[in-house]
């Protein structure tokens, strides 16, 4: 049976390539988003971007939109790619959330974990545009509005309006995704920090908002081999607006990281 989740996988897939990358997107991107980190790789490594359940191309896919359920997407992605050698997640801001969870519930699924600006919903203190939209509304009450606004605060009124209409008539419809995948991650935390068996790099960007920086801080503090570092110049979106110093940061962690690396065990196996 054809799976409802879109993936591309570019670069080598087997030895001398270094391994297999998996870039996974935030809320209200697609694949897209990541797609300029994606080039800074994929002439050493297989680099394996998705569209996640309820976006892009996955937009079809009926739910749920839980994080657990995004994890089994994952391994799904993973075990389509058919790619030799370490594998490393990388996650953007809500696909952090989604990598760590990973991590956490099939830790031989992976060797190395990158995760920029994840949002840590369930804590008291968050103070993201989530946050934010919960406490002005019930937002649940209309997903295609939720979307909306949350698009109107990321990028702006006026560059949502300069949107062409079908593109914003798609973004609303990703709404349900949106509400449902984040209010699953508000009510509970989808992954526990001690269990995150392998390296953890975080990132926040330079010019972010404190309360990412301190997300990441926190991260790195408590998994047990944690360490955090800024993206010069960079917002929220430094996976896009600052691939190049974005991908330094994770190739030097890398080399690091996967030095010596143990065989990977399928997921499953």
């Amino acid at each position: 049976m054809p799976s409802s989740i879109w993936s591309a996988t570019a670069g080598p897939h087997q030895p001398p390539g270094r391994g297999h990358l998996v870039l996974v997107h935030g809320a209200m991107d697609r694949s897209a988003g990541m797609l300029k980190l994606s080039r800074r790789f994929d002439r050493e490594w297989a680099v394996t971007r998705y569209d996640r359940r309820g976006y892009g191309r996955s937009a079809a896919n009926p739910g749920p939109f839980t994080v657990a359920a995004q994890v089994d997407d994952l391994l799904d992605v993973i075990e389509r790619a058919d790619v030799a050698g370490p594998r490393v997640i990388v996650g953007h801001s809500f696909g952090g959330n989604v990598a760590l969870a990973l991590a956490d519930r099939h830790p031989h699924a992976l060797h190395a974990l990158v995760v920029y600006e994840t949002p840590l919903l369930w804590l008291d203190w968050w103070g993201g545009t989530s946050a934010q939209m919960q406490a002005e509304g019930p937002w649940t009450d209309d997903p295609e509005a939720a979307a909306e606004q949350f698009m109107r605060r990321l990028i702006g009124d006026r560059r949502w309006e300069s949107l062409p209409a079908a593109t914003r008539h798609q973004r609303r419809a990703e709404g349900r995704a949106l509400v449902a995948e984040l209010d699953d991650a508000s009510d509970h935390a989808p992954w526990r920090p001690e269990r995150i068996g392998v390296p953890v790099l975080t990132l926040y960007g330079e010019r972010g908002r404190a309360h990412h920086r301190r997300a990441m801080e926190l991260v790195a503090a408590e998994v047990p081999d944690g360490r955090v570092a800024m993206v010069p110049g960079a917002y929220h979106f430094g996976v896009n607006t600052h691939p190049e110093h974005t991908a330094e940061l994770i190739g030097a962690f890398l080399d690091e990281a996967l030095s010596p690396v143990v065989p990977v065990v399928p997921p499953g196996g």
